[in-house]
């Protein structure tokens, strides 16, 4: 197999590269020449005490290592491809209690619990309500733009709906839906220097929602109501949540359902914005496909990673036992062996096999449907209220090893 050209100490889980694009030019190579290749690393850059990790970037290959747990681990080393170098291992560990980072047959148990609250029928019970909150959301945000009629999408718009979902959700009163954003925020932010925010802070917020969701769950325990919480907490001990699994299932929500969600719409209306046909396609015709595609587009999670509980190979690559893996879903959502034309936005897109809720097996996305709801109803919203936006700035982006994420999205209205 050819050795990839790429530059010089290229990784793709370098905060400082994700800060400035999604590299799909060296993921395009990694795809042609090794798409199974090995990424050198500094032992300790990353929290981790090995030297390096395996990219996985083909569509097929991704998908294999998502679909066999059995093979490839959460738990041993979690899903986070890369903390912050002065990551103490203890504060790792803990992260295993964490759903996202269990194997089965916990992570069966767990998720069987909590999938109670993601059925049809409580997704179709939100409808009304966060329909009418997304129409609030963007007459609110015509309303409070500059007089130049301009404002920041992602604070103003993409933010508001997923918090209010999960808060509809769960049973959080909506006025303390801004502690929610500021925990998350800094749980996610510490790699940005903007934001200043330490791993010790991130830990203090982490720890503030936890203890804010099981204050809610001994609540619900003592007076139960006809709310999820209810439901997943209030019968310990057959078959519900304890209070610290309900923290930390809350804390998992306020990243994966919240931040996640905020950035494909705000990747989302920039690809709009930058495709105006596209634009007036949506408005025109509202295609049910458009949500997915923003998805792919967006694929708001760049990576996770996995680690090889035997030896095993992928691709034809051998796999030793311990190695760290690393599955780039930004990489598979552009792989051209599945998806025509990939690097065109394409709302009408149809069939879409895209991997941004996960490549399937036990950790595929819990909340899919509430997150493509949520993405349909901001966008019908957005195109009712502010059809005329234009974009005055590009995105400003997070600096983070895995997340593909916005801070910034100035945009203008005309009226």
């Amino acid at each position: 197999m050819p050795c990839p050209h790429l530059p010089e100490g290229f990784d793709a889980t370098d905060p400082d590269l994700l800060r400035t694009r999604i590299p799909f030019p060296e993921f395009a190579e990694l795809r042609k020449t090794a798409p199974v290749w090995w990424c050198p690393q500094p032992a300790g850059i990353t929290g981790f005490r090995d030297e390096g990790y395996w990219a996985v970037t083909r569509h097929a290959d991704v998908k294999y290592v998502s679909t066999h747990p059995e093979l490839f681990s959460s738990n041993l080393n979690t899903a986070v491809i890369r903390f912050n170098e002065s990551i103490a291992q203890e504060q790792i560990d803990v992260q295993k209690l964490i759903m996202l980072n269990m194997d089965p047959p916990e992570h069966t148990r767990v998720r069987q619990i909590v999938q109670r609250g993601f059925t049809p029928r409580a997704i179709r019970s939100l409808e009304t309500a966060l329909r009418d909150r997304a129409r609030a959301i963007a007459e609110e945000a015509r309303q409070g733009a500059g007089p130049d009629g301009s404002f920041d999408f992602v604070t103003q718009v993409a933010v508001e709906l997923p918090l209010q979902a999960i808060a509809e959700l769960i049973g959080v009163p909506q006025e303390d839906r801004s502690r929610i954003f500021d925990w998350s925020n800094k749980m996610i932010a510490y790699d940005d220097p903007e934001y200043a925010i330490t791993e010790e802070v991130g830990a203090e917020a982490a720890m503030e929602l936890i203890g804010y969701a099981m204050t809610m769950a001994a609540a619900r325990k003592e007076c139960p109501a006809a709310d999820i919480v209810s439901q997943l907490v209030a019968a310990e001990g057959q078959g519900n949540l304890s209070s610290d699994e309900f923290g930390l299932f809350v804390l998992l929500l306020a990243v994966a359902g919240n931040e996640t969600t905020r950035n494909a719409i705000s990747h989302g209306m920039h690809a709009f914005l930058t495709h105006p046909d596209q634009w007036e396609l949506f408005k025109r015709e509202r295609p049910a496909t458009a949500a997915e595609e923003i998805v792919r587009w967006a694929t708001p999670v760049v990576s996770f990673q996995r680690t090889a509980t035997q030896d095993t190979e992928i691709g034809g690559q051998k796999i030793r036992a311990g190695d760290r893996v690393g599955i780039f879903y930004s990489s598979a959502n552009n792989d051209p062996e599945v998806f025509t034309d990939p690097e065109r936005f394409d709302i009408t897109r149809d069939p879409n096999p895209h991997l941004g809720f996960g490549g399937g097996g036990p950790h595929f996305c819990l909340g899919k449907s509430l997150a493509i709801k949520e993405i349909e109803l901001i966008f019908n919203a957005i195109a009712d209220v502010l059809p005329d936006l234009t974009l005055v700035g590009e995105p400003r982006r997070l600096r983070a090893a895995w997340l593909n994420g916005v801070k910034e999205l100035r945009v203008r209205t005309s009226a």
